[in-house]
């Protein structure tokens, strides 16, 4: 069961660099933020669907669209990636944890 732990963990923190090293790569205009929020609302509408959202994703979200009002689309755009990001990496502890239960048997 460790072993999963520390694979999730690790997967998860893959997922938020590659996430953080796109979006310093970002510089965009409104559509592009449109497209990556939409990508980041759709991966945690499909996060809620398995019943695991988490809050930092909301808090993500609503950071991304405050830097778009306010016109600060590279920030917008970055926030909407990590949301995406944090959205994928429920997704997937959802998911890996389905059938890691089973492991916790006490024997």
């Amino acid at each position: 069961m460790r072993n999963i732990m520390r694979v999730s963990t690790l997967s998860l923190a893959s997922v938020l660099l590659i996430a953080a090293a796109t979006s310093a790569l970002a510089a965009g205009s409104e559509a592009d933020f449109k497209a990556a929020y939409a990508a980041a609302e759709a991966a945690n509408k499909e996060a809620g669907a398995l019943r695991n959202q988490w809050t930092t994703t909301a808090a993500a979200l609503t950071d991304a669209k405050k830097a778009a009002d306010s016109g600060d689309f590279d920030r917008a755009i970055a926030a909407s990636k990590e949301a995406e990001a944090l959205a994928k990496a429920s997704i997937f502890q959802a998911t890996s944890e389905k059938e890691a239960w089973k492991a916790l048997e006490i024997r």
